[in-house]
């Protein structure tokens, strides 16, 4: 063959190795507004303020125990460490996938041992015919002319980014529910300890109220009253009790270790003491960023790929097998000059008739990759629905928190006199048990305010992509 000959078929064959079947991938535009509803109204955003996926969860949870009991989540937790040995699985299948790019080289070495019947022999008489070989060679390696093994890799490697992505969605999700449920335990125990306090002061209002009874002063009626709210408060220390238990016990599963009583709460703590105040005036495509969204793009891209993998499939297949190596009838000669022997195989598949196999393939793969788009739109719109909820509750949090603290003190002054009245005889002992209740009431709603305006900050947190730095 001549040189210019030669350099053609080189030129044609880089040109074709450089085809690839796989469609452009775009990415879908996002199907929801470009701001969030009523973040403006929730808290003021700066210019200059970090989104909240810049956010580590260590600069955004200020409490110096809660966070200990993050770390200890994330170094301890099963699903996080599942999630973890996902990724090096899928590495590993990107490993097997990336291999096909490149020939498998294989060096081999036989004897071949034959008996010939004097029948059959050439001598007349029965032989024994030996041959020895070394060779070293690949077989079957494909020349991607059409790029399929090229979409093949590229699909799992895209697999294997979504992977990584579904890791740090676990983390947040993990680092959002530790945080939770170390607030709800603080919440619980704060609720129990007023219980307990309630119930003392009402047993010490009984013990008096039934002595005040047997002195004929006040009715029986008075008695029964005074009896169904002490085994109220009873009755909510009990079932407080059981509450506080069943917290640490999750929160022992999710850090999957037990917790030390050091670093768990005794009370819910207030306001920014635990969390962070975040900005939520950002607009909506940081939620392009939130790992749970990426993974679901990269299953997109992995999808569209797959196209390509299809549509090569159309076009023939060009596959070669070759070795070089020495062969001898004794293992001595094995070695020796002119004992050199090779071999060259090329082989080329062109599909022709299929039965519509081929057509049925790349119809799965258009439209495995339409229900991706469907599903990362659909994810793009859930996480936005996410963050607005989180938004409408932060912007009247601080307006009920207010009006929670002002219904206590009200509460808490109409006790004092309803007290003062009843001891001057003014109004009834009936008045008095209701100014109780009310006061009661009211302190509980308070607490579980403050425990709302804390999750809603983890929770604003987590829908903004915050947390798995």
């Amino acid at each position: 063959m001549s040189r210019l000959p030669s350099l053609s078929v080189t030129l044609a064959a880089a040109f074709l190795s450089a085809c690839s079947m796989m469609p452009r991938y775009e990415r879908p535009a996002a199907p929801v507004p470009d701001a969030f509803p009523g973040s403006a109204l929730a808290s003021p955003a700066t210019a200059d303020a970090p989104p909240a996926d810049a956010i580590a969860w260590r600069d955004y949870f200020a409490d110096p125990h809660l966070r200990e009991v993050i770390a200890l989540a994330l170094a301890n937790n099963r699903d996080l460490r599942v999630a973890a040995l996902n990724i090096e699985r899928a590495r590993a299948q990107y490993r097997i996938q990336r291999a096909d790019l490149f020939p498998a080289v294989s060096a081999d070495g036989s004897e071949v041992a034959q008996r010939l019947p004097r029948t059959l022999s050439t001598t007349g008489d029965a032989t024994v015919v030996r041959q020895y070989s070394a060779t070293i060679g690949f077989s079957a390696y494909e020349l991607d002319f059409f790029g399929r093994i090229r979409s093949l890799n590229a699909e799992a490697l895209e697999r294997y980014l979504g992977t990584e992505e579904a890791r740090r969605s676990a983390q947040i999700s993990l680092v959002a529910e530790v945080a939770n449920t170390w607030l709800l335990l603080g919440f619980d125990r704060e609720r129990l300890a007023l219980a307990r306090n309630t119930y003392e002061t009402r047993q010490k209002s009984h013990d008096l109220t039934r002595r005040s009874f047997e002195a004929g002063a006040v009715s029986a009626l008075d008695l029964n009253q005074s009896q169904t709210l002490l085994q109220t408060a009873r009755a909510d220390v009990a079932q407080f009790s059981a509450f506080v238990a069943q917290d640490a016990n999750l929160l022992a599963l999710l850090v999957g270790a037990p917790v030390p009583d050091t670093l768990q709460p005794a009370r819910l703590p207030d306001g920014v003491s635990a969390v962070a105040e975040l900005p939520a005036g950002v607009p909506s495509e940081v939620l392009a960023r939130r790992p749970d969204i990426l993974q679901a793009e990269r299953a997109l891209r992995a999808a569209n790929a797959s196209i390509g993998a299809a549509r090569a499939a159309f076009f023939p297949s060009i596959s070669l097998t070759a070795e070089a190596g020495t062969a001898s009838s004794t293992l001595d000669g094995l070695f020796e000059s002119g004992s050199g022997t090779w071999r060259f195989i090329p082989q080329i598949r062109i599909p022709i008739f299929e039965a519509g196999r081929l057509r049925a393939s790349l119809d799965v793969a258009e439209v495995q990759r339409d229900i991706n788009v469907a599903q990362y739109e659909r994810a793009i719109q859930a996480a936005f629905r996410e963050v607005a909820d989180a938004l409408a509750e932060r912007a009247t949090l601080s307006e009920r928190l207010d009006a929670r603290q002002k219904q206590v003190e009200a509460t808490r002054a109409g006790f004092g006199l309803s007290e003062a009245r009843y001891k001057s005889g003014v109004d009834s002992y009936l008045g008095l048990l209701d100014a109780q209740r009310s006061l009661y009431a009211a302190e509980q709603a308070l607490i579980a305010e403050r425990l709302v305006d804390a999750t809603n900050r983890v929770t604003l947190y987590r829908t903004l992509g915050g947390g798995w730095r």
